[in-house]
Formats: structure tokens, C-alpha cells, sequence
């Protein structure tokens, strides 16, 4: 027996592998977590030409996402290493304040010179400057969002929650109205973001275990009132709710259609609506041209050539690039990532015993999963163009460091379920677990017999 009674082993290691078998939480998750860094490090390397783009060059890239990687790993320890539970649930309550102070700024499009200021970039308003430093307010309030609705479905079931007298009234007070809130002041900026949110949101009540029925009406209902406000936007040629640049967009990408040879059909050569249709279908045509060239095993590693094409490759379109330098199989190895990720956390979730720490982690993980999938559909031409990075691989800083949040909690509540997961992977694959002096002593034994 060693110091305070702990017993020591034959066979404790030291150094780096001891390091890593000190580790807690998920290493599951460690490893997916440093996996896709590893794989975006690559991908960014190798997906910026080497030309110099707005006036960076392919080492500015790489050095600037190192950077951002490497705060990103300090978010992900910082975050692991908070041990109470109750330190995420009191920050989670100020989820909604949050989310709906950034979205009413940029909603109001606030301009106060060094201080903050709303941004519009690439005709919408979805970014905040604070003291110089660029947000990306969707991205806030997706995870922001997430955990608040673990708060606030961890007060309704533990009956904490202060105002409204039935249980009704209290999920409309707590959970549908800052659901619906949120979705309307993001669709000013963005519909396919305000689409996205409000699903991850209902999928995380469906895991909190809200009434379905009452979902089902809700996102139905929310569903039908978007399409009657595309439907009138049309029927009227855009003079109802013109005013909102967004819902035409949404339109316009709904309906679109990027195949080169249909577009093009009727359009004479070299002629300026030529050009003006192929810089519109530029990006989505060369992603898809993207992943056909990238067959089962891809160009190999800075093979790409519609890097050359697609500006933001490394953004919006790095699936497509990740499969046209290592084809089906390096696709298939991302996707799987994600899906394990999505596995992994349900697991977690499952053996929490903390109901705020299971739908945080379930929540968050169909997050994470839920914007990889959509990502990739945009990529390979199934659905319309929304803009949304692949988690932890897509070049981007504030959306990498958002994620590395969301993988950091993920990982410190994971260590409450830590020992109820090995219980459980202990009772389904038996483990013989021997020190270096009891297989000795049997190899002695085993000597001793054939001496005799």
C-alpha cells in the first residue's frame, strides 16, 4: 500500500502514456476531438492555393488556424476541467438573455464605433465587432440555446421554475416562447440558420422529454407559417414582406437551380447573363464537380483543383474538398466521426444521473452532429446552400472556438458518467486485468511444473 492507502500496481505507467490514462472524461470523444483537429490542420494546409488570397498567403492560413486550434484545445481543458455540474447549470440560465441581447444588436443593426458594432457581410447582418473582435452571433446562440433548454427542462421536471401556474404555462413561458423568439430574430439574418436552430431546439425537448404531441403541433405550426410567408412573398412578386432581404433569399435558394447545363441552356456564350450565372452557380457546381473527381480514393493530398474555383472551399465546401483529395473512403472515415460522436454522447446521456447533464450532452451532440450532416447535403447537392462550417474542421475561427465549447462540456459532464460507462463496458466484454508480478509468478509456476 503506497501514500494515503491507494494500492500500487506493477505495471503504472509514466510519462506521455500515463498521461493519457490519467485523463477522465470520454476518451472517446478525446480521440474523435483530436482527430477532426488533426484532419482540419491537414485540410486547411492543403485547401488554400498558393496564391495569395486577400492578401494571405497558404502559411498565414495554416499559422492563424493554429492558433486558433491551439486555443481551442485551452477552451476544451479549461472547460474539462471544471468538476461541478452546477457551475455550467447557473451559466446556462443566461442562455436566452444572451442569444436575444446579441440578436436584438444585430437585429437593430447597432453602431457604436470601437465599442459594437453590427456587420453585414455578404448581404446579411450575422456578425458582431466587440472591441475589435469579430462574433459570430448564430454560432453563440446555437450552443447558448442548447444549454439553456437543458436549465430550463432540468427547473420544469425538479418544479424550480417561478413563473406560471400550470405546467402548460410554464413551458410556454420557459422553453416555446424564447424557441420562437430566437428563430424570428435569426431569420432576419439568416433563414437556413433559423431553420437549423429551431430544429436542434425541438430535438432537444424531444430529449428532455417534452410532450410530442405538443412539439409536433408547435414545429408544425411553425412550419406552416413559413411557408405561408414564402407563399405570399410569391404571390405577390415580392411586395409583401420585401422589406425582408432574407426571406427573398431563402426563396431564391429554395428554388435554385445549379445545374450548369440548365441554367445555361437557352444563354448565349460569353454573354453577361453567362457570366452573371455562372459566378451564381460557381460555388455549388464545383463542389459538386468536387466530389465526382474524387472517385473511391481522391487526388491525394494537395491534388485539389477546385480550390482554385471555390474562394471558401475551406469554409463552406471543405467536405467536398476533403473528398475530392481523399475520395469516398476519406469521406466515409469524417462521417463516421460524427455518427460516433452522436453514439458516444447518447451513451453519456444515457447514464447521467443528472437530468440537466443528459440533455446538455444529448442536446449538444445532436448539435454538433446535426450541422456535420447538414453540411455535408449542401456539399453533395442535396438541399440548398446555408453556409454552415463542418464542426472542428471548417476554416473559421469563432464558429472552431464555439464548437471546442460545446466539445468541452461534453467532456466535463461526461466524467460523471465516466464510471457507470466502464461499469457497463466491464459487464459486456470481460476484461482480465493482470499486473506484470501475478503473470510472472504464473509463468513460474507454469516453469516449475515442466522442471519436474
Amino acid at each position: 500500500m503506497g501514500k494515503g492507502g491507494k494500492k500500487k500496481t506493477g505495471t503504472q505507467r509514466k510519462g506521455f502514456w500515463g498521461f493519457i490514462d490519467n485523463i477522465e472524461g470520454d476518451k472517446v470523444v478525446w480521440i474523435i476531438v483530436f482527430l477532426l483537429i488533426m484532419i482540419s490542420i491537414l485540410a486547411i494546409f492543403s485547401s488554400t492555393s498558393l496564391l495569395r488570397q486577400g492578401g494571405k498567403d497558404r502559411m498565414d492560413f495554416v499559422s492563424e488556424h493554429l492558433v486558433i486550434a491551439g486555443i481551442g484545445l485551452g477552451l476544451i481543458f479549461g472547460l474539462y476541467n471544471i468538476k461541478k455540474i452546477g457551475i455550467f447549470r447557473v451559466l446556462s440560465q443566461l442562455g436566452f438573455g444572451v442569444s436575444f441581447a446579441l440578436l436584438a444588436i444585430l437585429a437593430l443593426h447597432v453602431r457604436i464605433p470601437g465599442v459594437i458594432e453590427a456587420e453585414r457581410i455578404n448581404g446579411a447582418w450575422r456578425t458582431l465587432r466587440i472591441a475589435g473582435f469579430q462574433l459570430h452571433v448564430f454560432e453563440v446562440v446555437k450552443v447558448a440555446m442548447v444549454l439553456y433548454l437543458a436549465w430550463a427542462i432540468h427547473g420544469y421536471k425538479e418544479n424550480r421554475l417561478k413563473y406560471g401556474k400550470t405546467p402548460l404555462q410554464k413551458r410556454l413561458i420557459y422553453m416555446y416562447a424564447p424557441i420562437l423568439t430566437v428563430c424570428v430574430l435569426t431569420l432576419l439574418g439568416s433563414g437556413s440558420s433559423a431553420v437549423f436552430i429551431g430544429v436542434i431546439l425541438i430535438a432537444t425537448l424531444l430529449i428532455g422529454g417534452m410532450p410530442f404531441k405538443e412539439i409536433a403541433l408547435a414545429g408544425a405550426a411553425g412550419l406552416v407559417a413559413l411557408l405561408v410567408i414564402v407563399g405570399i412573398y410569391n404571390a405577390t412578386d415580392g411586395k409583401v414582406f420585401g422589406k425582408f432581404e432574407r426571406i427573398a433569399t431563402m426563396n431564391s435558394r429554395l428554388g435554385a437551380e445549379y445545374d450548369a447545363g440548365v441554367r445555361l441552356k437557352d444563354v448565349k456564350p460569353k454573354s453577361r447573363e453567362f457570366y452573371r450565372i455562372m459566378d451564381e452557380i460557381k460555388q455549388p457546381y464545383s463542389a459538386k464537380i468536387a466530389v465526382h473527381e474524387g472517385k473511391l480514393f481522391g487526388k491525394n493530398s494537395g491534388n485539389s483543383t477546385q480550390k482554385y474555383v471555390v474562394s471558401n472551399i475551406y469554409g463552406d465546401y471543405m467536405f467536398s474538398f476533403l473528398v475530392e483529395e481523399y475520395g469516398l473512403f476519406g469521406g466515409i472515415i469524417v462521417i463516421f466521426l460524427y455518427v460516433s460522436l452522436l453514439a458516444r454522447g447518447s451513451t453519456i446521456a444515457r447514464l447521467c444521473s443528472n437530468e440537466y447533464a443528459k440533455i446538455a450532452v444529448g442536446g449538444l451532440s445532436v448539435l454538433i452532429t446535426g450541422q456535420a450532416f447538414m453540411h455535408m447535403f449542401v456539399n453533395v447537392n442535396i438541399g440548398p446552400m446555408t453556409g454552415q462550417t463542418l464542426p472542428l474542421i471548417s476554416h473559421g475561427s469563432f464558429a472552431f472556438l464555439v464548437f471546442c465549447i460545446a466539445f468541452g462540456v461534453i467532456l466535463s459532464i461526461s466524467r460523471m458518467a465516466r464510471k457507470r460507462i466502464q461499469e457497463e463496458e466491464d459487464a459486456a466484454i470481460p476484461i482480465y486485468d493482470s499486473s506484470i508480478d501475478d503473470i510472472q509468478a504464473s509463468m513460474d509456476i507454469l516453469e516449475q511444473i515442466d522442471n519436474d
